[in-house]
């Protein structure tokens, strides 16, 4: 994080806001100079990656301690969020982070290099009074009226005017919604976090070969699951020639996502964790203070996986010849929806939701058995869900069935989980675009059908 950039607010009224306004910001009495800055940055990097949701609860995994061994690390940071820090985040807060493209001529190092075009677009809610963090993907061929500038695509924003531009083009878009802070995060600190966790794990659903001479990056990657290293990753990442265009893109991004926070878990990462010190400073720039990036740390500790919840921006692709680009367009009442369910809005009207029975299903078969999306089918026809469709079969097996929130309807997700009796409920955007919900098929279906009447 660039020290320059600290006081460079969204607003200037905000300029000495912290994350708890309301109340002072309790401070905690000096700790070793080494172990506060490794916790600065860790948070400050990290969630820049929009893993900040699992920092509390994986920091005693992951900070470097000198000399100390990974149970003395985690007994002594124990020891220090219990008298230490001190930090609270008080009330919700909305944090634009976005992934800055590649600007090839910017000087290392220089402020030119967050100037490009927005490739990732998160807006985050951090909710102390439910313990919850909530990720809104925006498309970056999302159509909106930039501010000064005229209709065109929102990845624009950054580019023409900096963070003040973005958030203010954001937050027009999504009903005047307030944006508190702002993170940007270069494209090469992506790559260099995967290398040094020792990349993730990903599934990649079909082969993927392009080759993008604008951001001088080629992408070739075979089909199935593997791990991969910090150039496969912005490959998988930033892929979009295939039928989905920039929403593939989106959702594999919010794969990603979850690759990452299940890494950032695993104890065996310790020794490269020292790595990201100093040398992620150059990657990111943000208006996060040192005081807000330990409140949000310490709120992390309160988390689970499951208070993690991603949606993706509700719309359609613009049909060919309906404009001189192709955009995403959103769909307002949708949208309406998303913010009041992920957002908690209140400057719209109540979005109308639909009767549970008309919700849009798709069937992913991921089980082993080749009928089991037509036998669904017709079991939820049973119970009153008719506008039900099968997808293409899911190729990566799974032992449990999943019931994706594909465009925010968590409640009618839980409705339906309820009248399954089984599915577990993923709060994210990772299944079949048009549906309002994708049902993926595992093997504990076969036992659940034996359960029904015959």
């Amino acid at each position: 994080m660039k020290e320059s950039k600290r006081q460079s607010t969204l607003d200037p009224s905000s300029a000495t806001e912290k994350l708890s306004p309301r109340s002072p910001v309790p401070i905690a009495p000096v700790q070793k100079p080494s172990i506060v800055r490794s916790i600065v940055w860790i948070a400050g990097f990290l969630g820049a990656a929009t893993i900040s949701a699992t920092l509390g609860t994986t920091l005693a995994l992951i900070a470097p301690l000198p000399g100390a061994t990974p149970e003395q690390g985690r007994k002594l940071l124990e020891d220090l969020w219990s008298s230490g820090f001190q930090y609270k985040v008080s009330r919700p807060v909305n944090v634009l982070v976005m992934g800055i493209d590649r600007v090839l001529d910017a000087p290392a190092g220089s402020d030119e290099v967050f100037s490009g075009r927005s490739d990732t677009m998160l807006l985050l809610r951090i909710d102390p009074t439910d313990n919850s963090v909530n990720m809104l993907s925006i498309p970056r061929d999302t159509q909106v009226e930039i501010p000064g500038i005229g209709v065109t695509k929102i990845n624009q924003a950054n580019a023409s005017g900096g963070p003040l531009l973005a958030r203010e083009t954001i937050s027009k878009t999504l009903n005047g919604i307030e944006i508190d802070r702002y993170v940007r995060v270069s494209t090469d600190a992506f790559r260099e976090l995967v290398d040094l966790l020792g990349g993730v794990d990903v599934y990649v659903p079909e082969a993927m070969q392009y080759t993008d001479n604008t951001q001088k990056l080629k992408i070739d990657l075979k089909p199935g699951w593997q791990t991969l290293d910090g150039d496969k990753a912005e490959q998988f990442a930033r892929f979009r020639h295939d039928s989905f265009g920039d929403i593939g893109r989106v959702q594999r991004q919010q794969a990603l996502i979850k690759a990452l926070r299940s890494k950032i878990t695993n104890p065996m990462i310790l020794p490269r964790i020292p790595g990201l010190l100093g040398a992620m400073q150059k990657y990111i720039d943000t208006n996060l203070t040192t005081e807000e990036l330990l409140a949000l740390v310490n709120f992390g500790q309160k988390l689970d996986k499951d208070d993690f919840k991603m949606v993706l921006l509700p719309g359609r692709f613009s049909a060919p010849n309906e404009f001189r680009a192709s955009y995403w367009i959103m769909d307002s009442q949708a949208r309406d929806r998303v913010l009041q369910e992920y957002f908690k809005s209140s400057s719209t009207e109540a979005a109308t939701e639909p009767p549970l029975a008309n919700l849009k299903i798709a069937i992913q078969n991921a089980s082993g058995d080749p009928q089991a999306a037509t036998q669904f089918s017709q079991y939820l026809a049973t119970i009153g869900y008719t506008n039900v469709y099968q997808a293409q079969n899911w190729q990566d097996p799974q032992q449990k069935t999943q019931i994706i929130v594909q465009k925010g309807d968590l409640q009618g997700a839980k409705v339906l989980q309820s009248t399954l009796g089984f599915g577990k409920v993923e709060a994210n955007s990772t299944g079949e675009l048009d549906s309002d919900l994708t049902i993926r098929i595992g093997d504990d279906w076969k036992t659940q059908r034996s359960k029904l009447p015959q």
